[in-house]
């Protein structure tokens, strides 16, 4: 059975065990050496052979990131529950996911039933952060948005964690473009392994029909890249696929992945 463990809504407080998030830790010397040598020895490899190594070295220290939005989070988590199947998997409840993200957690939960999932919210309720910094901020200020519902639940993800598991891939744009297959992490302070950097749409969507890997039903209503509610929209023919994030912005990340 799937262990849905959902953080406290209002985030005040540290589950017994965790570690403060805000203390973020640099790396030794080793450690960048070690990373350094795998990243070019995997420069070129495909997604199991980076995640062989990820595991092997950090084991259950290592978490899988997985929106449950894009088909990235659902290759890699098939492929992790094939590799290290006692690894966890979580994802950002921002409050504002779409109902068939939500059915994606629950189709993945009947696909994988020993599978551990765990959910990590914002430390504040949508409520309370319209109070603070007024309606519908992802309209005035999507940056802060995002850092709110997004960053600092994802930080309290990885606070006890080495290492994280990501879907960047190199073809995605042009800023992913030379992103490494293992780095260190400096906004997280941990090691972030990208074991599909060297794939692309067409490889990952044969990847899903030939597992029967369960998707977002909303790919097959024109959008490619999904998030949250209020910042996604369909893509228009022609369009780039992640021209529906953030639409009337200059902004094409939700800070995740963006060096702090």
């Amino acid at each position: 059975m799937v262990e849905l463990h959902a953080a406290a809504k209002d985030g005040a407080s540290l589950e017994d065990g965790e570690a403060d998030s805000t203390a973020i830790p640099a790396p030794s010397t080793a450690e960048l050496e070690l990373l350094e040598q795998a990243g070019a020895e995997l420069d070129k490899a495909g997604p199991a052979a980076i995640l062989e190594w990820t595991f092997g070295h950090y084991g259950d220290d290592a978490s899988v990131a997985c929106s449950f939005g894009g088909v990235s989070g659902m290759v890699l988590m098939h492929m992790a529950q094939e590799i290290q199947p006692t690894a966890e998997t979580f994802y950002i409840d921002t409050d504002y996911l779409f109902p068939e993200t939500y059915e994606t957690v629950e189709a993945a939960r009947k696909r994988w039933p020993d599978a551990t999932i765990r959910a990590y919210s914002p430390a504040i309720s949508p409520d309370e952060q319209a109070r603070e910094h007024g309606e519908h901020l992802w309209e005035r200020d999507p940056d802060l948005c995002c850092d709110i519902r997004k960053v600092e639940p994802n930080r309290r993800a990885l606070a006890n964690k080495r290492a994280w598991i990501s879907g960047l891939r190199r073809d995605q744009s042009e800023e992913r473009a030379s992103t490494p297959a293992v780095q260190w992490d400096e906004k997280f302070g941990l090691v972030k392994a990208n074991p599909l950097i060297n794939w692309d749409e067409k490889l990952l969507w044969a990847y899903i029909f030939e597992h029967e890997i369960p998707y977002n039903p909303l790919h097959d209503r024109n959008f490619p890249s999904i998030g949250c509610t209020n910042c996604t929209r369909a893509v228009l023919p022609g369009e780039d696929p992640r021209a529906g994030r953030w639409s009337g912005f200059e902004k094409s990340e939700c800070g995740l992945h963006v060096p702090s």
